[in-house]
C-alpha cells in the first residue's frame, strides 16, 4: 500500500487532518459557549442588556468627537496628525524592506509586556501591526487629552473608555495578529483553541451567563484549609458580621487589643492568606491580641441594611464584644480600604458623642477625602447612580461580579487581557496564586448601604466637606485626636496615594503618613521575609502635596510591617498575660475563619 494514502497530510509541522478535526471541535465548543451565554437570558435570569453602559460610552466619546468636528480646522488637524503618523510608519517599513535601517515610528513602554516576543520586532509584518496599533492608541489618547473645554468628569470617563477600547483591540489579543499565539496554534494543530473554548464555556457557566475570568487555579485553594488558617475562634455573630479572636502565640501580650475592620466589598482573609503572607498571624506573633470582623456576604434579606447599621452592628458592636472578652475599653483600630472609611466615620461619630474607644487608628489604603479618588469615579455620577439604585432595588443587592469587573477594568492590561489570552487562546489554566484566588472571591453589597456610600463619599464627598450625617450627628473627622498611621501605596488605582495623603490633613491628632511600594493589595500584603518593594516616611505631611512629600521622604527597603508594629508598641508599652479566647465570658461559636467568609457569590 502506498504510504502516502495512510500517513496524515502535513504542511510544515502542521498535521492537516488533526488541524481540521480540531477546528471542527472548536466550532462545536463555540456552540456550547454560546448556549451557556444565552440560556440564562432565555430563562429570564439575566436581562441580557448592556444598553446603559453602551449608551454612556457612546454619549461620552460623542462629546469629545463633537469638540473636534464642530470646527473644520480642528477636524483637518485631527485627520492630518493621524495621517502623518501613518505615512511615517509606511516610509519606515519601505526602508526596511529595501534593507535600510529605519527607526521605529512608535515603541511600546518598557513596562508593557504584550510585545515582548522577539518576532514583534524581527518580523516586519508583526512590527508593522505593533507600531500601527501604538500610533493609533496614542492618537486616541490625545483625542481626549487635547479636547479643550470638556467637563473634567466627562474627560475622565472618556480617557477610561478609550483606554478600555484600545486595550481590547491590541493585536496581542488575537491569534492571527500575535506571532506567539500563531506559533502555538500551528504547533498544537489548533488544540490550544479547543481547550481554550472549553474553558470559556466553563467560565461562562460559572458566571451564570456572564464571563467569570479565572485568574488562578481555583482547585488548589480552600478557605480554612490552606488559606485563613491562623488559629482562632468566632466568639460573636449577628446578621452582618462574625467577630474572630485569634489564639495568642506569646506568653505576654500588649495591653490593648487590635481590632481589624476589613472592607465588606471583599473578604477579610486577604490579611490572613498563607501563613507566610498573613498579616494577622504576624501581628499575633508580635504579641498583639487580634480580633477581626468577618462581614456577611449579604443577600436580598439584608437589602435595607444601612451604612449606619454597618457602623453600629459592625464596629461599635465589635468594640463592646472586645471589651467583654478582654476587659479593655480601648483598642488599636485598623481599617482597610472602605473598612478604613467606615472606621474613620465610626471614630468621628464616637468623638461627637464624647466617647473614646481607640488608643490609635491605622488606615490601610483608605480614603476620607474622595476628591482624587481615581478612575472609580467614572462610575459615579447622578445618572449612573440612579440607574444602579434601580437595579439594586429589583434584587436587593449589587452582584459581586459587577464590583469585581469594575476593579479589574482599572487595570485591564494586568487583570483581564493576559488571562483572556492565556486561558481562551493558549488554552492554559492559570497558575495557582493566592491573592488572585481571593480577588475572584468577591461579595455582594446591600442596596441601602451601597447607595449611601456612593452618594456620600464618591459623589458628594460629604465626609471631607463636613456634611455627612450618621444617626443624626454631623461628622467632623477633625475631632479624631488619636495618633494615626495612614498607609498609602504608590501604584494604587483604587485609593490613590494623592487622595490618601490629602485625607491625612483632616484628622485632629498626630498623623504618620507612610507610602508603600506596589499597589492596593500587594503593597499591603508584603511580609518582611519576602524582602520586596520598599516604603517611604517623612516627618510632616508637606501640605498634602504628594510630590513635595516624596521629595522630603526617606526610602526604606522591604516591608513597612516592622515600622508599623514599632509604632504600635510606642503607644502601648505595658504587657499583660496572654488572654484566653473569649476571656472566659464568651463561648466560642466555631473555629476561625468562621462560616460567613465561606459563602460565595
Amino acid at each position: 500500500m502506498d504510504k502516502r494514502t495512510t500517513e496524515p497530510a502535513k504542511v510544515g509541522d502542521v498535521d492537516i487532518e488533526t488541524f481540521a478535526r480540531n477546528i471542527a471541535r472548536l466550532v462545536e465548543e463555540g456552540g456550547k459557549a454560546l448556549a451557556a451565554y444565552l440560556k440564562p437570558r432565555e430563562q429570564g435570569q439575566l436581562d441580557g442588556s448592556m444598553t446603559e453602559d453602551v449608551a454612556d460610552i457612546v454619549k461620552t466619546i460623542g462629546q469629545v468627537a463633537e469638540y473636534w468636528l464642530s470646527d473644520p480646522q480642528r477636524t483637518v488637524e485631527l485627520q492630518t496628525s493621524l495621517g502623518r503618523a501613518y505615512l511615517d510608519l509606511w516610509a519606515g517599513m519601505v526602508k526596511r524592506m529595501a534593507g535600510e535601517a529605519a527607526p521605529p515610528a512608535a515603541a511600546p513602554d518598557p513596562k508593557d509586556k504584550r510585545f515582548d516576543d522577539p518576532e514583534w520586532s524581527s518580523n516586519q509584518f508583526f512590527d508593522f501591526l505593533k507600531q500601527l496599533y501604538l500610533l493609533t492608541s496614542d492618537w486616541a489618547d490625545r483625542l481626549v487629552r487635547d479636547a479643550a473645554g470638556i467637563d473634567p468628569h466627562v474627560r475622565q470617563k472618556a480617557e477610561f473608555y478609550i483606554r478600555q477600547i484600545t486595550n481590547a483591540i491590541s493585536p496581542s489579543n488575537f491569534v492571527l495578529t500575535n506571532p506567539e499565539l500563531l506559533r502555538e496554534t500551528f504547533a498544537s494543530n489548533a488544540g490550544n483553541l479547543v481547550r481554550g473554548m472549553s474553558m470559556l464555556t466553563e467560565d461562562i457557566a460559572a458566571g451564570k451567563g456572564n464571563l467569570k475570568i479565572r485568574q488562578s487555579d481555583p482547585s488548589v485553594f480552600e478557605v480554612g484549609r490552606n488559606l485563613a488558617t491562623t488559629p482562632g475562634k468566632v466568639i460573636y455573630q449577628n446578621e452582618l458580621m462574625q467577630l474572630i479572636q485569634y489564639q495568642p502565640a506569646t506568653n505576654k501580650v500588649h495591653k490593648y487589643p487590635l481590632l481589624i475592620v476589613p472592607p465588606w466589598i471583599n473578604k477579610f482573609y486577604i490579611l490572613d492568606l498563607t501563613p507566610d503572607k498573613s498579616f494577622i498571624k504576624w501581628a499575633v506573633d508580635n504579641g498583639l491580641t487580634v480580633f477581626v470582623i468577618s462581614w456577611v456576604n449579604p443577600d436580598a434579606k439584608l437589602a435595607e441594611k444601612s451604612f449606619e447599621e454597618y457602623m453600629r452592628e459592625g464596629i461599635l458592636t465589635a468594640l463592646d464584644v472586645v471589651e467583654k472578652a478582654t476587659g479593655e475599653h480601648k483598642v488599636h483600630a485598623v481599617g482597610y480600604c472602605v473598612g478604613g472609611t467606615l472606621l474613620a466615620i465610626a471614630l468621628a461619630y464616637l468623638a461627637a458623642k464624647r466617647q473614646s474607644r481607640a488608643v490609635s487608628a491605622t488606615f490601610f489604603t483608605a480614603q476620607v477625602d474622595f476628591a482624587h479618588a481615581g478612575d472609580l469615579k467614572i462610575f459615579v455620577d447622578e445618572e449612573r447612580i440612579r440607574s444602579l439604585e434601580a437595579h439594586m432595588k429589583r434584587q436587593g443587592y449589587l452582584e459581586a461580579s459587577r464590583m469585581a469587573t469594575a476593579f479589574n477594568l482599572l487595570r485591564s492590561n494586568d487583570l483581564i487581557w493576559p488571562y483572556v489570552v492565556n486561558n481562551y487562546i493558549r488554552g492554559k489554566k492559570p497558575v495557582p496564586f493566592d491573592i488572585l484566588y481571593w480577588n475572584s472571591d468577591a461579595t455582594r453589597m446591600p442596596a441601602a448601604n451601597h447607595s449611601f456610600y456612593l452618594r456620600n463619599c464618591y459623589l458628594h464627598n460629604n465626609l471631607a466637606n463636613g456634611k455627612m450625617k450618621i444617626g443624626g450627628v454631623t461628622l467632623d473627622v477633625g475631632k479624631i485626636k488619636v495618633p494615626i498611621y495612614n498607609l498609602a501605596t504608590r501604584e494604587d488605582h483604587i485609593a490613590p496615594a494623592k487622595s490618601v495623603l490629602k485625607g491625612s490633613k483632616y484628622f485632629g491628632g498626630p498623623v504618620k503618613f507612610v507610602l508603600a511600594g506596589s499597589g492596593h493589595i500587594a503593597g499591603v500584603v508584603n511580609p518582611p521575609a519576602k524582602k520586596k518593594y520598599q516604603y517611604w516616611t517623612a516627618t510632616n505631611l508637606a501640605g498634602g502635596d504628594l510630590e513635595k512629600w516624596l521629595a522630603r521622604a526617606t526610602a526604606h527597603p522591604g516591608s513597612w510591617w516592622p515600622d508599623w508594629v514599632g509604632w504600635i508598641k510606642s503607644h502601648d508599652r505595658k504587657m499583660v498575660a496572654a488572654r484566653k479566647v473569649g476571656g472566659g465570658k464568651l463561648k466560642p461559636i466555631e473555629d476561625a475563619p468562621g462560616s460567613y467568609v465561606k459563602v460565595r457569590d
